[in-house]
């Protein structure tokens, strides 16, 4: 049995940093794949970190053939939606997503890793992120009240065992910067048509406007994602990363046109607050894959 990477389920952690990556120029795919696989986390019981380790699909696929799913592919061109509406795809080759109990420990880890592949790769975007009043995101409503427990989280997200990629999971990382002073400025009751969940307890409403963000993304419609949705920025700037994992892209790729408006022409009204600055998708291979590639 395949071996997920662990920091996708490890919850609870205080600090988060997300380092995206792309080989520098004379320098083969195959050998930053090796080396980001090479890299370890600190060998500690206490004040730890988690680290995990994703690839464009095309690279690690080239670096190891036959351990994806077949249809998976990079965020390589942006989603056009309605009203000019677009997500832009800022597609990298690596990314290391680190996460742990404070913020000393995930920079010392940032230094060490962006260090170790130097010759390697430019480090092209980086991102800190924390959480916010437990488990809400800076609109404050509660995040991933959809999200499967860690009972059934591997089962549904987990690519499946004899499948291309047993024990990987495909990632979608996404930057998304909000208009706070629109935002704030609507009522509760304005707020909660936005999203389609009620403020205090995240009670889905009934019946949910149709381009509501709860609307535009029913997993029962696309299927289960696992989110890990974290903050970011400044007091000034600041914003939401969208981290969710699936087994197929699909499910991904079907909930972000639906936001966009594609096919239907209902945009989500969480869109007209937000803008989306980023967008990348990383095959997260299970341990043993890395294993076979890694240079230690």
């Amino acid at each position: 049995m395949n071996t997920p990477q662990s920091g996708i389920f490890a919850l609870g952690t205080a600090s988060h940093a997300y380092l995206e990556f792309d080989a520098l120029p004379g320098r083969t795919g195959t050998e930053l794949v090796a080396a980001v696989s090479s890299l370890r986390e600190p060998r500690t019981t206490m004040g730890g970190v988690n680290l995990v380790a994703g690839f464009r699909p095309e690279l690690w696929r080239v670096a190891v053939p036959d351990d994806a799913p077949d249809e998976l592919h990079g965020f390589n061109d942006p989603i056009a939606g309605v009203e000019e509406f677009t997500m832009p795809g800022t597609q990298h080759d690596a990314v290391l997503w680190l996460s742990g109990s404070a913020y000393d420990v995930i920079f010392d880890v940032a230094r060490a890793a962006i260090t170790s592949l130097r010759e390697l790769a430019s480090l092209d975007d980086e991102t800190s992120s924390w959480p916010y009043r437990h488990d809400r995101d800076l609109t404050g409503f509660i995040d991933g009240s959809e999200n499967p427990d860690l009972i059934d989280a591997p089962e549904l997200v987990l690519v499946p065992e004899g499948a291309p990629g047993a024990g990987g999971t495909i990632l979608l990382l996404q930057k998304w910067l909000h208009d706070t002073a629109s935002w704030e400025g609507l009522t509760d009751t304005e707020q909660e048509r936005v999203i389609g969940r009620t403020k205090p307890g995240s009670v889905e409403l009934d019946p949910k406007p149709a381009d509501s963000h709860v609307a535009t993304t029913d997993q029962d419609q696309f299927g289960k994602i696992f989110r890990r949705n974290t903050p970011f920025g400044t007091v000034g700037e600041h914003g939401t990363m969208f981290v969710g994992f699936s087994a197929e892209q699909e499910p991904l790729v079907a909930m972000l046109e639906s936001m966009a408006g594609v096919g239907d022409s209902v945009r989500d009204a969480l869109t007209r607050y937000t803008q989306p600055l980023s967008g990348a998708y990383y095959f997260v291979p299970s341990t043993d894959a890395l294993r076979t590639i890694s240079t230690e």
